[in-house]
């Protein structure tokens, strides 16, 4: 089924349909041949079955909702509203009609600020980041005051925006709100597979592609602010973007110390599949098993022995290709870190179950144990989101309201030295404290 019409809104609608109906041999014929290569017709029917035995089936599709973005696309974001919560979906537009990106994402709801940011206490400030073929927009936080003030560079897994937006809930934000309230400037950006999803399919596409550029640039930006302290900055990293700060720091030697935030220490495939298994239950519906078993599949050929740089990306995680795959294999996380010889602060929430307390958390301990600049903080009630909560974890939590917990925020200021050239210090000197 090709459409007759290049309107990016009108697409967008046409794909949100083809997706209700469950029609994904012909959606993906609306796929540009970049796209095609790397996302096949069974990529997308086992994401969105594995987001519908979640959310329940679709009861509306919203209005198309339309923005230019980098390489002349335009993103086309259609609400999806389903019997149990929602979701968005994402494409982008080329000016023939195509497909040249296709995501599911959370749905877009209003943010409230946490209670213990404060607007009156900071400004923010819109900047672009990176080299022109990975150039994405960012967002300065800063501390109201004369500074120097030391600062974190937020590091994001997925093709997600700055705010790590998930349901209603913007952890990042949280955290540079939380932080800059708190003496610290932050750096948070939307990552490069987001704004430029056809990245991913270029040939020879790594980690150091995905992350390098931009975090790296972040750095050198905010070393050069004249209200920054350049040698009190850091990168904080979450989930997979605390796998990768440490190649990061590697890269960039000037990063004063990392905050690895959920950073697993097992490999990415087997992560996978011990999710998919958790998402599962220990009894799904045929639906939910068919789902989860084709997930483990993907999961499996990309651990696999035989896995090559000719293995088709359809056929691994996430579509994305071998030479992602085959890179990460080669990069021990944990290595790398202990290498580094910088300061080191392991945050872990005990509710997690993408990134476990009780099998990715000894990596860390055990290879830091001697280091003389790591800390560890765990969170009884956080999970992965470092959201408070009870019980065991699922995904439809992520859709309730929620924030991260004001200790997270506490123990990053304290341990970047929020208040170490702020109006204390002199009192401290004065009485030795």
């Amino acid at each position: 089924m090709m459409t007759s019409t290049t309107d990016p809104a009108t697409v967008g609608a046409t794909v949100a349909a083809l997706c209700r109906d469950e029609l994904f041999d012909d959606l993906e014929e609306l796929f540009a041949p970049n796209l095609r290569a790397a996302v096949s017709a069974e990529t997308v029917r086992v994401a969105w079955s594995s987001e519908i035995a979640t959310i329940g089936a679709v009861r509306e599709l919203g209005e198309p909702r339309t923005e230019a973005i980098a390489g002349g696309l335009i993103r086309v974001s259609i609400p999806v509203r389903c019997e149990h919560g929602g979701m968005t979906l994402v494409v982008a537009v080329d000016d023939t009609g195509a497909l040249q990106g296709f995501r599911l994402a959370p749905p877009a709801d209003a943010w409230t600020p946490p209670p213990y940011a404060s607007e009156r206490k900071l400004t923010e400030h819109e900047i672009t980041l990176g080299p022109a073929e990975s150039e994405v927009p960012a967002i300065l936080t800063l501390p109201r005051g004369r500074g120097p003030c030391p600062a974190v560079v937020l590091v994001s897994s997925g093709p997600v925006d700055r705010d790590l937006t998930v349901g209603p809930n913007k952890p990042f934000k949280d955290l540079a709100w939380g932080l800059a309230t708190r003496g610290v400037a932050v750096l948070r950006y939307d990552k490069s597979t987001r704004v430029h999803p056809e990245s991913v399919t270029r040939p020879g596409f790594t980690m150091v592609d995905e992350y390098l550029p931009n975090a790296v640039a972040a750095v050198r930006f905010l070393r050069q602010h004249e209200r920054v302290d350049a040698a009190r900055v850091f990168l904080a990293g979450h989930s997979g973007g605390g796998k990768a700060v440490p190649r990061v720091a590697a890269a960039e030697p000037a990063v004063a110390g990392l905050v690895i935030m959920a950073g697993d220490t097992v490999s990415m495939p087997y992560s996978a599949i011990r999710t998919a298994r958790y998402l599962a239950g220990p009894d799904p519906d045929p639906v939910t098993r068919a789902a989860a078993d084709a997930f483990i599949r993907q999961a499996e050929a990309t651990d696999s022995p035989g896995l090559t740089a000719d293995t088709p990306a359809s056929e691994l995680l996430f579509g994305w290709p071998a030479s992602y795959w085959l890179d990460l294999r080669a990069y021990d996380q944990v290595k790398t870190t202990v290498s580094l010889n910088k300061p080191i602060l392991v945050l872990q929430g005990a509710r997690d179950y993408q990134v476990t307390l009780a099998e990715d958390l000894p990596g860390w301990q055990t290879a830091l144990a001697d280091h003389p600049k790591a800390a560890f903080r765990t969170y009884a009630a956080d999970d992965h989101m470092f959201f408070p909560g009870t019980g065991p974890s699922a995904p439809a939590q992520y859709e309730e309201p929620n924030h991260v917990d004001p200790a997270v925020i506490t123990d990053i200021a304290d341990w970047v030295g929020a208040d170490r050239r702020g109006p204390l210090a002199a009192l401290r000197k004065v009485f030795g404290r």
